[in-house]
C-alpha cells in the first residue's frame, strides 16, 4: 500500500490521548464531536511527514539569500532538473521552506525487496538515504547496483538478516543498492555508510546528508520558533538545560551574533560531543557544552568548582531554555508507537524536577521558555498550570512570533492564559496530496499557512521571573 493508515498505538495509549483531546467535562456536545474528528485526523497525520522540509540558515556565516541560491542549485542536482520552490518564512527570516511532494502514486514495485526498521523508515519519508545499520532484511539474490523496493517494518517483527518478510510492512519507494546482501550482513562492524540510495521515494523530499552543512541546519518549524520566542540578546548568559543534539543551542548563539555565553547541558556523552561538533561546524564560539545531568545543575553546597562549569549558583542566567525530555508523541512521521501507557506518562515528574532547577537558576527579570515535542495535556498545559501555582514569582508571557494555535482546555488555565501559549496541532489541516502542478498554482500566503500548521506536534510556554520587591 502506498498511503499510510493512521499511527498504530497500543489501545490504552490511544484512549489516553483521546481523553486529552475530547475532554467530556469541558466540551459541549458539538465541540466534543469536533474534537473527536480532529483527534482521528491527528492520528492519521502523525503517520505522514509534514508538508514542508524546514531548514535554518546559519546567519552567523552567510546571508539567507546567498544560502537560498546555493540550496536552489543543490535541489536542481538532486531532482534532475525538477524545479522546486524555496520560500523564506515571512516571520522567521532565517528559515527556508521546501515543499514535500507526495505521496506519489504509480511507483512500480520491484521483486527485490529491502526491509528497514521503523525509525529508519521515518527518516526515509523525510528525504534520507538508507544507511547499512538501518537495513533489517534483503532479498537473497540482491547484488550491488540492483533496483530494490524498500519497506518499513513498523511493528519490529522482521528478524535481522531475513531473506524475505511477509509481516506488516509499508512501502517507502524504490532505491539502488550500494552493496550486495552478502556485504550488508557479513557482520563487519565498520560498514556504516549508505546501503540503499533512494531514487524513487514515496515522498519527494531533499536529502541533507553532507549538504551545505556549515550553512544549513535541518530543523522542524516549531523547534526553530523556540529560540525566537526566547529572544536572546548579545552579551547575555543563556542556559540550554537539555540541549542535544544542539539545534536550538546553535540557533540561540546565532541570534546573539555569537556574543555572550551559551551553556549547553546533556547527560549523555556522545550527544554532548554532537553539540560540540555542530557548534564547530557552524563556526559558533560562544557555546560551552557539558556532560551533566540537568536535574543536578543547581549548586546546593559550598564546594568550589571551576568557574563557568556546572553545577551553577542560583540566579546565574539571563534566559533559560527547557526543551524538556518528553513522550515525543508529536513527532512525524511515526507509523507505529509501541510504547506502553506507563512509558508515555512517565515524563511529568522529570519535567518538574528540571523546571524547578531552571526557576532557581534564572535571574530575577529573566526569561524561561518551556517546550516539548508532544501533544499530551499532562506534559504541556498541566505543567504550565502546575508551574504558575508552584512558583508565584513566575508570570506567563505572550510570545513573539505567535505562529501556533492557542493552548488546549482541560488543565484549568484561563482563556487569556491559553492564548499566551503556542500549541502546534497538525490536525487542523485537511489531508491533501501535493504535486508539482498544485505548487505552481498555489498562492504564497496559502503555502505559508500550510507550513505553519502541517508540522510536528509541539508546545511552547514563555515565563518571566518577577524581580523581588
Amino acid at each position: 500500500m502506498s498511503v499510510f493508515p493512521k499511527i498504530s498505538l497500543r489501545p490504552e495509549v490511544e484512549n489516553y490521548l483521546k481523553e486529552c483531546f475530547v475532554n467530556k467535562e469541558v466540551l459541549s456536545t458539538s465541540d466534543k464531536q469536533e474534537a473527536e474528528r480532529k483527534f482521528e485526523v491527528l492520528l492519521y497525520r502523525l503517520s505522514h511527514p509534514p508538508s514542508f522540509t524546514t531548514v535554518r540558515v546559519n546567519t552567523h556565516l552567510a546571508s539567507v539569500q546567498h544560502v537560498k541560491n546555493l540550496l536552489l542549485d543543490e535541489l536542481q542536482k538532486q531532482f534532475n532538473g525538477l524545479t522546486l520552490p524555496v520560500f523564506q518564512h515571512p516571520e522567521l527570516q532565517d528559515i527556508l521552506l521546501i515543499p514535500v511532494i507526495g505521496p506519489r502514486k504509480n511507483i512500480k514495485k520491484h521483486q527485490c525487496e529491502v526491509v528497514v526498521g521503523a525509525q529508519c523508515g521515518n527518516a526515509v519519508l523525510r528525504g534520507a538515504h538508507i544507511y547499512v545499520p538501518g537495513i533489517v532484511s534483503a532479498s537473497k539474490f540482491m547484488k550491488a547496483g540492483d533496483v530494490v523496493s524498500v519497506y518499513s517494518d513498523i511493528k519490529g517483527k522482521c528478524k535481522k538478516g531475513a531473506k524475505e518478510f511477509d509481516g506488516t510492512k509499508l512501502f517507502l519507494g524504490n532505491g539502488v543498492s550500494e552493496l550486495s546482501r552478502k556485504d550488508i550482513f557479513n557482520g563487519l562492524p565498520e560498514l556504516k555508510g549508505i546501503g540503499i540510495r533512494m531514487t524513487e521515494p514515496l515522498y519527494l523530499s531533499p536529502s541533507f546528508d553532507n549538504v551545505l552543512s556549515s550553512y544549513l541546519f535541518l530543523q522542524n518549524l516549531p523547534s526553530a520558533v523556540v529560540a525566537h520566542v526566547l529572544d536572546p540578546k548579545p552579551g547575555e548568559k543563556i542556559l540550554d538545560l537539555c540541549a542535544a543534539p544542539g539545534g536550538k543551542t546553535t540557533h540561540i548563539a546565532a541570534l546573539m551574533h555569537d556574543q555572550g555565553e551559551v551553556i549547553a547541558l546533556d547527560k549523555i556523552s556522545n550527544k554532548v560531543e554532537k553539540i560540540r561538533q555542530n557548534a564547530l561546524l557552524l563556526g559558533l564560539n560562544s557555546i560551552k557544552a557539558f556532560c551533566f545531568d540537568g536535574t543536578k545543575a543547581l549548586k546546593v553546597d559550598k564546594i568550589q568548582n571551576i568557574e563557568g562549569e556546572p553545577p551553577f549558583s542560583p540566579e546565574s542566567f539571563d534566559r533559560i531554555l527547557l526543551d524538556a525530555p518528553c513522550s515525543g508523541m508529536g513527532q512525524r512521521p511515526n507509523m507505529a508507537c509501541t510504547w506502553t501507557l506507563k512509558e508515555v506518562t512517565s515524563y511529568q515528574p522529570l519535567q518538574r524536577k528540571l523546571f524547578t532547577v531552571a526557576v532557581e537558576l534564572l535571574k530575577p527579570g529573566g526569561v524561561l521558555v518551556y517546550s516539548t515535542c508532544t501533544v499530551t495535556l499532562a506534559e504541556n498545559e498541566e505543567q504550565v498550570a502546575w508551574a504558575l501555582k508552584t512558583f508565584p514569582s513566575l508570570q506567563l508571557q505572550p510570545q513573539e512570533p505567535q505562529i501556533g494555535g492557542e493552548g488546549m482546555v482541560g488543565a484549568g488555565l484561563s482563556l487569556a492564559q491559553l492564548k499566551q501559549l503556542q500549541r502546534f496541532d497538525p490536525s487542523v489541516v485537511p489531508f491533501q496530496d501535493t504535486d508539482i502542478h498544485s505548487l505552481r498554482d498555489a498562492r504564497m500566503e496559502d503555502m505559508i499557512w500550510l507550513a505553519n500548521k502541517d508540522c510536528i506536534g509541539f508546545f511552547i510556554a514563555k515565563f518571566v521571573k518577577c524581580k523581588s520587591t
